[in-house]
């Protein structure tokens, strides 16, 4: 295994050096938001953010933490940094494997200042960096990419031992290569043969050779810890072809204002996770939206269950599936399946024999009367990681309150509020008044 093998899968034939400076950062914290992490250039938000999200996971479940949560002390948002790079590279290690973490070698005189912003290309003007996130300059000892590659360094560790030893790089990881490094860390601790498998096109590198965005695989490597290009649920056969989703509920999860638009269809794995927290994916960068409220994150009801399995028989979105799908439906829900029952329930859904059988007849008939789990009221927290895109242009958590609506009345998409557009393929009838002057910005 070598690192050869993985730069060729993440960046493609070459590598540009104005795309691999844009990924030259570390994990940096705002100072004005102890828990924030700062993005300098558009990019590495493939990995900032989901890393940001599982740092949310992280304190959410720290009930010590929770009543202080914004003034946390460095020494403490280290640990949630450190907690939260653990957890990605464990997802991603396979089973009677070890993990990997890559390294600079040390004989190179690499800058470690803490968290500066690149050199060459300076804020303009209109979009100056607050003073209080202005950072030192880069010393004049930067490698470039060629160099950078030929020094990294692979170790081998136990799972028991991966904390401990992250910690310990800490610093490291917080300076001009970290968040390079730590990527390198997990395609090496997933491999490259599981990732040729899980990637659904290994000729198309996983971070865009021109613009340096990660790629949906890479997204779903940093959130899941496989690199499967797809966001529905499990696998679907398109086409003749199984285009692989996500296998299971995941630990945080994944909207995207691209499902408005049709261009990708999210599964309840990803939109109903674990935890209150989800990676918010416009065109072109990632934020993160989480909440206090649990019950955000209820087990799966009985109708949530039929919906989702009903969609997987419907792998083309139209809200119906082929009569003949009806007993597998049934099966899956372990649901009365018996041929006679089945006939009789299909005469009943499909009365006048048109071979297909609606979403919402199939609701209506097993679950009339299943009440959501969401709350009527809950508070969020936006988090953007670009200043020049945050009020102020400071790195700040920007709080709302969201209510939910009636159901019989409609999402109100909207080109202007990218945002709620976004948040209401989750929660339909959503509405959200932000505590900001405006809404927070996905870009």
């Amino acid at each position: 295994m070598s690192v050869e093998d993985f730069k060729a899968l993440l960046w493609g034939d070459s590598l540009k050096e104005d795309v691999f400076r844009r990924w030259s950062q570390g994990f940096v914290f705002s100072e004005l938001e102890p828990t924030a992490l700062v993005q300098w250039e558009g990019g590495p938000c493939a990995v900032l953010a989901p890393v940001q999200a599982f740092i949310l996971k992280s304190l959410l479940q720290k009930i010590t933490l929770r009543e202080q949560w914004r003034t946390v002390d460095p020494s403490q948002s280290n640990l949630l940094l450190a907690s939260a790079l653990s957890e990605v590279l464990l997802q991603a290690a396979i089973e009677g494997h070890s993990v990997k973490l890559v390294h600079l070698e040390e004989a190179s005189q690499v800058s470690s200042t803490v968290g500066e912003p690149p050199a060459e290309e300076a804020p303009q003007e209109d979009q100056a960096m607050p003073e209080s996130e202005v950072t030192p300059a880069k010393p004049d000892c930067e490698v470039c990419s060629s160099d950078f590659h030929e020094r990294l360094q692979i170790t081998s560790l136990s799972r028991e031992n991966l904390l401990a030893e992250i910690e310990s790089r800490i610093d490291k990881l917080k300076s001009t290569y970290g968040v390079l490094l730590f990527l390198y860390s997990v395609l090496c601790t997933r491999g490259s043969e599981v990732l040729k498998e899980e990637l659904s096109d290994t000729c198309e590198p996983m971070i865009d050779a021109s613009h340096g965005y990660g790629s949906q695989s890479l997204i779903n490597l940093l959130l899941t810890g496989r690199a499967v290009g797809y966001v529905w649920d499990s696998v679907r056969n398109v086409g003749g072809l199984d285009l692989k989703g996500i296998d299971k509920q995941s630990e945080v999860g994944f909207l995207t204002l691209l499902e408005h638009m049709r261009l990708v269809e999210v599964g309840s794995f990803y939109k109903s996770p674990i935890n209150p927290v989800w990676v918010l994916g416009s065109d072109t960068h990632l934020t993160v939206l989480f909440s206090m409220e649990c019950k955000l994150v209820s087990p799966e009801t009985a109708s949530e269950a039929g919906r989702r399995v009903f969609k997987h028989f419907d792998p083309e979105g139209n809200n119906f599936i082929p009569t003949k799908s009806l007993t597998d439906v049934l099966n899956a829900l372990n649901l009365v399946s018996e041929p006679e029952y089945v006939e009789i329930i299909r005469k009943k859904l499909d009365s006048e024999n048109l071979g297909i059988i609606l979403l919402n007849a199939f609701m209506d008939e097993f679950f009339p009367n299943e009440n959501s789990s969401t709350p009527d009221t809950f508070p969020l927290y936006h988090y953007n990681g670009l200043p020049r895109s945050c009020p102020n242009g400071k790195v700040e958590y920007v709080e709302g309150q969201a209510v939910t609506l009636e159901s019989l009345v409609g999402p109100s998409m909207s080109d202007s509020n990218t945002m709620l557009t976004c948040l209401q393929t989750k929660w339909p009838s959503l509405e959200v008044q932000w505590t900001a002057c405006a809404t927070p910005s996905l870009n």
